[in-house]
């Protein structure tokens, strides 16, 4: 196998992965909100801004291909190329992880404010700490492409 093949899987796993998580995510948040919004349409905005938060984490996956792009080149090292495929395969699989289990902590916050629970802030609060996760993950695929 080339090596360049190689990288290549690296960045279609890792940008497929953080996508297909965040778009179930926002799907998970986007079922709670239309729940919510039955029996209390007023927070209309909440859950918007809730709905979205684990869209992010395919943002990351994308900011991953633009911190390796350079890299990608005809004549990279198979050395290179295997350590794209192993940082772009840590990123995606943090990022489908994260944004599954962040909508599921957003989609509670969703369904307490549609009970009428001022919960928001604190909902929003409680995602960041599953986006932490990504963050490191994207730290790490700039670290790594800093060294080859």
């Amino acid at each position: 196998m080339e090596p360049i093949l190689l990288a290549y899987i690296g960045i279609g796993i890792m940008i497929a992965l953080s996508g297909i998580g965040s778009a179930y995510g926002v799907t998970i948040t986007a079922n709670a909100s239309i729940g919510a919004l039955k029996k209390n349409p007023e927070p209309f905005g909440s859950y918007m801004i809730l709905s979205a938060i684990p869209g992010t984490n395919g943002l990351y996956g994308f900011l991953g291909y633009f911190l390796l792009s350079e890299h990608l080149v005809e004549t990279i090292t198979m050395f290179k190329a295997a350590a794209i495929l192993s940082i772009g395969t840590m990123l995606g699989v943090v990022c489908l992880i994260s944004a599954i289990r962040q909508a599921q902590v957003c989609a509670n916050g969703i369904n307490g404010i549609g009970s009428g629970y001022d919960l928001f802030g604190r909902s929003m609060i409680l995602a960041v700490f599953a986006e932490l996760y990504p963050i490191v993950g994207i730290a790490a695929v700039f670290l790594v492409g800093s060294s080859l």
